[in-house]
């Protein structure tokens, strides 16, 4: 057994640091899920490159050698662990489909084929993790790189039967996975961060679709399967110097230029002008994302107050879910929330994290508050009637007046609205007065949440470009 460190380290966030990491056990679960695989089928590895690492160990010590594309990381593995003899490894990255993936297994056996699935997830292509069961010479590797941000954290996975996972492992150092390492994995993985990084994901992609459109009209333009576009300008060399200089960096590829894409429409607009390319003028995009762990919640909003969809919402309180989707559609705006809560304690603490949440989001967003309206009013539903006067002053005050006789509608607590607003004020610096009168609960509870919608959206909307009051800032 190994002994811990005689004390904790000095370190914020340090705790249990000073004892020597296990097995990621928990780690490997969740990644079996997101892959949906048995958990015996995953090992998680220090990075993608890590897992190349022990594949080329594997043939080094058997005496083989790896067959590998002429790249990086490949080409600088190949200069650690010489070629020895026949191939006892074939790496690829990843094909068109499945079918053709196991196809080529049954064609290398018994050497190992691996496929490299670092960027599957900015593709279409369907993961070759559907047919290990069947390839007993088969692994798969991901990456947290890129899809999830990860990308100076080094932390992936070896997808395999576990006969062949069992071989990886044997060429395994000792505590391989850092501890700190594995936390921010598990974070990254957390079921609350779904929705908001498939969004990332998607706006990646929609904008790598952008760039490569508008190059196309200059120069021949390969699509990337990451988030990169491949192009061949006729000065390969001059378009790096015009990239620098707008503070885009990219890289040479024999004579093609490696261009990033960013998930920031501004960013991108960047790389275009380097190339004469000047899209149209917009305005600084308004949007704002918070992160929000306790010890019984973990949640990710975000918001993007000009565009009017996605709407997303995932807290385990379906009646919740629902008032939030009133505040973003009948506010104008795309709303992203997903908590993971202690909900078999009580909802209390899923409601207000989340409003919380929401509130600092629509901060974020709100920014220096440039050209807003600043105010809004209003809203009757049947026989309720709710008023919601909104001052974004960047100053909280929350005043509810109003009651409710039904303790619950579903399994939300209708005690808990006043509390909601009251943390959306504080949280994102607003004035927020309400009052609702009427005899049916539910009717008041919602119209209290859409006419918050349509006074915020009154309140957001962009009327100029100055601070909207005389003291020049809010």
């Amino acid at each position: 057994m190994t002994l811990p460190a005689p004390y904790p380290p000095l370190v914020s966030g340090g705790e249990g640091l000073d004892r020597y990491p296990g097995e990621p056990v928990a780690l490997a679960a969740r990644m079996a899920a997101i892959y949906a695989l048995p958990a015996d089928q995953v090992l998680p590895v220090r990075g993608l490159t890590h897992g190349l690492e022990l594949a080329w160990r594997i043939a080094a010590r058997d005496g083989g050698s790896v067959e590998a594309p002429k790249a990086e990381p490949y080409d600088s593995l190949a200069a650690i662990y010489p070629a020895k003899g026949e191939p006892a490894v074939v790496v690829i990255r990843a094909l068109g489909s499945p079918e053709a993936v196991a196809e080529m297994a049954a064609r290398v056996a018994p050497a190992l084929l691996v496929v490299d699935e670092g960027l599957i997830e900015f593709s279409d292509s369907v993961s070759a993790v559907t047919v290990v069961a069947d390839q007993t010479n088969l692994v798969v590797l991901r990456s947290l790189s890129l899809a999830y941000g990860l990308a100076g954290a080094r932390v992936g996975a070896a997808i395999a039967q576990a006969p062949t996972l069992a071989r990886l492992a044997s060429v395994l150092e000792p505590y391989a996975l850092p501890e700190p390492l594995v936390r921010l994995a598990q974070q990254a993985l957390d079921p609350s961060r779904m929705i908001e990084t498939a969004e990332r994901i998607a706006s990646v992609r929609r904008e790598r679709e952008r760039i490569a459109r508008e190059l196309g009209r200059q120069m021949p333009v390969e699509p990337g399967v990451g988030p990169i576009v491949m192009a061949r300008p006729e000065d390969p060399v001059a378009a790096l110097a015009a990239l620098k200089t707008y503070g885009v960096e990219a890289d040479l590829s024999g004579d093609r230029l490696r261009l990033p894409v960013s998930i920031k429409p501004e960013v991108n607009d960047r790389l275009l002008a380097a190339f004469g390319l000047t899209p149209a003028k917009r305005r600084p995009a308004r949007v704002g994302q918070a992160v929000r762990d306790t010890k019984e919640t973990r949640i990710v909003c975000a918001v993007d107050l000009d565009a009017p969809g996605p709407i997303k919402i995932e807290t385990g309180v379906g009646f919740f879910d629902h008032m939030l989707e009133q505040i973003a559609a009948h506010g104008g705006f795309s709303l992203r929330l997903q908590c993971e809560g202690d909900l078999h304690t009580d909802p209390h603490h899923t409601i207000e994290d989340s409003a919380i949440a929401l509130g600092q989001a629509l901060k974020q967003a709100l920014g220096e508050r440039k050209g807003i309206a600043r105010y809004g009013f209003v809203l009757p539903m049947d026989e309720a009637n709710a008023t919601v006067s909104i001052d974004l002053s960047g100053r909280p005050y929350p005043l509810f007046e109003g009651t409710f006789d039904t303790p619950f509608i579903g399994d939300y607590r209708t005690d808990l609205t006043a509390h909601v607003f009251r943390s959306l004020a504080e949280a994102m610096g607003a004035a927020v007065h309400i009052s609702v009168t009427g005899q049916d609960d539910h009717h008041k509870t919602e119209a209290v949440y859409k006419a918050f919608g349509r006074a915020l959206r009154q309140a957001i909307r962009v009327e100029g470009d100055t601070v909207p009051s005389t003291k020049g800032v809010l």
